[in-house]
């Protein structure tokens, strides 16, 4: 699944640039409703992301994809990986990339396997 951001100033530090904390928002809410697409009967939570590198700074006005492929499935879990860039993705280096666990849960928070 890919969806699209336009970093509004709203989105941006006291120095002009992308709030990492609010990129990593926009993955985790991305990533999770591709999950919940690819696995409608589930309630997932997130229970890890990997690792976390910035390698561009982001400026207001900028948009940028998010795309977010399914990779593992577990038992309880899935597992996506994520790409981040400028434009389209493809175009160019990615600016973020990561991978994202959900865990699938009842309605006590408890892990339940993927389609019950």
């Amino acid at each position: 699944m890919e969806t699209h951001r336009l970093v509004l100033p709203e989105d941006l530090n006291h120095y002009g640039f992308l709030f990492g904390g609010r990129l990593l928002r926009w993955i985790d809410e991305a990533s999770w409703i591709a999950a919940s697409l690819d696995f409608p009967s589930c309630r997932f939570v997130t229970i890890a992301m990997d690792e976390v590198v910035f390698r561009h700074s982001v400026r207001e006005g900028t948009i940028i994809s998010i795309r977010s492929e399914q990779r593992k499935v577990g038992t309880t879990s899935v597992t996506y990986e994520v790409t981040v860039c400028l434009g389209k993705v493809g175009d160019g280096d990615p600016i973020f990339t990561t991978r994202v666990t959900f865990v699938n849960v009842d309605e006590r928070g408890e892990k339940v396997p993927i389609g019950e």
